[in-house]
């Protein structure tokens, strides 16, 4: 009975820390990931930006698209925001939904980005409110959105990610962003929304410092 008991506890202590092993790695070893990811990434565009514009090829999947920054997240916050929305992208960073309205432009710029793991870029998502700015630098403009809600939904309504939210097959009018992540945190039961809307373009003052997060 007492090597049953010891033989139990032993493998407790074993399951235990092969758990906590598990934790620290979806925690801190995915984000070393990511910044690896952002740090070189974000390098490679400024890189792009800083170079004479010789052609208008699309920016190819997994690739550097522009730069958000969230002033209510603070002066550190930011992160390229890579093209693509697949698995192998959004380890990388948030994802532009490849298809939807690209930043500044008429119709819905949609992004995703994992909010616990891989640096959780969308972790503090719940905290925007009403008139909270959201800023999007590409190579030329800076885009500055202001969020207008924000609503829980099924992961089965696309159609927030429509070029009229709600209302696919609506001809946009508006200059839109909707940024999507998993909700509760460490669930993927739900999908939380923020809805912001263009309310300035600025010419994009000065490049922008490398992702941090």
């Amino acid at each position: 009975m007492r090597m049953l008991i010891r033989g139990l506890g032993e493998l407790c202590i074993t399951a235990g820390l092969v758990l906590l092993l598990f934790v620290t790695y979806e925690l801190w070893g995915t984000g070393r990931y990511t910044q690896q990811q952002q740090d070189s990434l974000g390098k490679e565009m400024i890189k792009e930006w800083r170079a004479p514009r010789v052609t208008t090829e699309k920016v190819r999947i997994g690739k550097g698209l522009a730069m958000i920054r969230i002033p209510r997240f603070g002066a550190s916050y930011r992160f390229v925001v890579i093209e693509g929305v697949e698995l192998a992208d959004l380890r990388k960073g948030p994802g532009h939904y490849p298809g939807s309205a690209l930043p500044g432009q008429i119709g819905n710029f949609v992004v995703s980005g994992h909010r616990t793991t891989y640096s959780a870029p969308f972790n503090r998502l719940g905290e925007l409110r009403a008139g909270d700015k959201i800023l999007i630098d590409t190579r030329q403009r800076q885009y500055v959105y202001k969020v207008t809600d924000r609503r829980i939904v099924k992961p089965t309504d696309v159609d927030v990610t429509a070029p009229v939210p709600f209302h696919p097959g609506r001809t946009p009018t508006r200059r839109m962003i909707t940024l999507t992540t998993c909700h509760p945190k460490y669930s993927a039961a739900e999908r939380m929304i923020v809805f912001g809307e263009l309310s300035e373009e600025l010419p994009r003052a000065a490049t922008p410092a490398a992702a941090q997060h």
